[in-house]
C-alpha cells in the first residue's frame, strides 16, 4: 500500500533488498513459520506468498486474507475521514480475495485508537463497504493505540483448488488490467493540494472535477466480479495492484517465473504516468491469460468494463521492460531497518 508521507508516485523501491525491507522480512517470515516457496503446504493448499491462503477444512475449503490499515502510513487523516479509513480498511483485505477469484463471507475487524476517535465513524465505513462487498462483520477486538489501526480478517470460499494465483503465468500469455491506473495516487495529490489551500477535508467530498480521482483514493473497490469472472474464464494467474504497478508486476512475474514486456499502461483520466506505474493503491487486477479475446468476452457477458492489455509474459525471467527500455523502479516497500 502507497505511504501518504511520500510523494505518490514516487521510487521507493531499490534493486537489492535490504535486510530491513519489507519483501525481505516476510521471505524470512515464511522460513519461519515452514512456508517458504509453499513447500510446507499440503497438497492443494495456499500458504505465505499469494494475496490469500488457502486451506482445507471439513466439507469445503477456505480462503483467508487479512490487512493492516494505519493512519499516517496508509492513510492521512488530514484529508481522510474516520469512516473512510473504515470503509477503505476492509475493501483492502477484501481485494486479496478479488485476487485470488473469490468472494468473502465473514470479517473479523479489530480496531485501536488513541482516546476521542470517533469510533462509530469508523464502524460506519466498515459497515458500509461490508454490505456493498456481501460479507458480515461478526467479531474483532478494540483496543486503545497512539495512532488509529484497523486490522480486517477475511474469510471467504472457493478453495482450495480452482483460485487464481501469482505464480501461474506462463511465457506468451497477455497480461491485462481490469481498469485505468493511477487514480489513487492522483486522488491522494488533488486531496492535498486541496487542504493546503483550504484546510480540514475530513468533512466530505470536495466539489470538483477531480472528484472521481478524490474517490479512488477514499473508496476504493475491490475488483470481486472481475476476479470471479477471470477465474471462470480461465485466466493464468492475478494479482492487485496495491503497490503500483511495476512492483506488483514484479511479484507475479517472480513467482510464476517468467520475464515481461510492457507495450501501454492505461492512465486514469487525471492522473500522472508515473502515478500510474508505481502510485499504487489502485486495486485494480492485473491478469495473465492466453486468451484474451475470450476473457473480454466473459467481461462483457459480466457487464464489466473491458480488460486493458499493458504487455505480455516471456521465457527470459530477466526481462523487465517497457515499450523496448528497462522498465523503471517504482512502488512502495514497507521499510523495517534501523533509522
Amino acid at each position: 500500500m502507497e505511504n501518504p508521507n511520500w510523494p505518490a508516485g514516487s521510487a521507493r523501491q531499490d534493486s537489492e533488498a535490504a535486510d530491513g525491507d519489507e519483501f525481505a522480512v516476510i521471505g524470512r517470515f515464511r522460513a519461519k513459520f515452514g512456508a517458504g516457496d509453499g513447500a510446507g503446504a499440503p497438497a492443494g493448499e495456499v500458504w505465505i506468498g499469494d494475496d490469500a491462503a488457502a486451506v482445507a477444512s471439513p466439507g469445503a475449503g477456505l480462503v483467508l486474507a487479512t490487512d493492516l490499515t494505519v493512519a499516517g502510513v496508509h492513510v492521512d487523516l488530514d484529508v481522510c475521514g474516520p469512516d473512510d479509513v473504515g470503509y477503505k480498511a476492509v475493501m483492502v483485505a477484501v481485494s486479496d480475495l478479488a485476487a485470488m477469484g473469490t468472494r468473502p463471507s465473514h470479517l473479523l475487524v479489530s480496531l485501536a485508537a488513541p482516546p476521542g476517535t470517533d469510533l462509530d465513524l469508523v464502524a460506519d465505513g466498515v459497515a458500509g463497504a461490508a454490505a456493498e462487498v456481501g460479507a458480515v462483520v461478526v467479531g474483532g477486538d478494540l483496543s486503545t493505540a497512539p495512532v488509529l489501526v484497523v486490522s480486517v480478517a477475511v474469510v471467504g470460499g472457493g478453495g482450495p483448488g480452482g483460485l487464481l494465483l501469482r505464480r501461474g503465468a506462463r511465457p506468451g500469455d497477455m497480461l491485462v488490467v481490469t481498469g485505468p491506473l493511477g487514480a489513487s495516487a492522483a486522488g491522494l495529490r488533488v486531496l492535498r493540494d486541496q487542504w493546503r489551500g483550504q484546510g480540514d477535508l475530513r468533512g466530505g467530498m470536495p466539489p470538483s472535477p477531480l472528484a472521481a480521482l478524490v474517490s479512488a483514493h477514499r473508496r476504493p473497490r475491490a475488483r470481486l466480479d472481475e476476479g470471479e469472472t477471470a477465474r471462470l474464464a480461465g485466466a493464468h494467474a492475478a494479482i492487485d495492484i496495491s503497490d503500483g504497478l511495476v512492483a506488483d508486476l514484479a511479484h507475479l512475474a517472480g513467482d510464476s517465473g517468467v520475464g515481461v514486456e510492457l507495450g501501454s499502461v492505461p492512465v486514469a483520466p487525471g492522473a500522472t504516468f508515473e502515478e500510474a506505474l508505481g502510485g499504487g493503491e489502485d486495486y485494480e487486477l492485473l491478469l495473465a491469460t492466453d486468451d484474451p479475446g475470450g476473457l473480454a468476452a466473459a467481461f462483457a457477458r459480466a457487464g464489466l468494463r473491458p480488460p486493458l492489455p499493458v504487455g505480455r509474459c516471456v521465457v527470459d525471467p530477466s526481462v523487465r521492460t517497457l515499450d523496448g527500455r528497462a522498465l523503471p523502479l517504482s512502488g512502495w516497500r514497507h521499510r523495517f531497518g534501523p533509522g
